[in-house]
């Protein structure tokens, strides 16, 4: 395997898991800012308020992505299995 080859699959699995983790980290950040306004609002400044409607919406957002996650990591895993020959013998 080439330098090239080392890094475009680097590359690629970066991508994928940045793909993958962004749904839940961007509903994550989302409710972390209405909460945090909430609290700001309301002036109740408890951190331990905070993680359980993060932990509750990340959960729901896992149960409602993970068929797509899945179907995502078997695409990425059978592409790279398959190039497997190429890369080794070059082809």
């Amino acid at each position: 395997m080439q330098s090239e080859q080392a890094v475009e699959l680097g590359q690629q699995a970066l991508m994928h898991a940045l793909l993958i983790a962004a749904p839940i980290l961007i509903i994550a950040i989302l409710v972390g800012l209405l909460v945090g306004m909430l609290q700001a609002m309301t002036q109740i400044q408890d951190h331990t308020l905070s993680y359980i409607p993060k932990l509750a919406t990340i959960l729901i957002v896992m149960c409602i992505c993970l068929p797509w996650i899945f179907e995502k990591l078997t695409e990425y895993s059978t592409q790279l299995f398959t190039s497997i020959p190429q890369m080794i013998f070059g082809g």
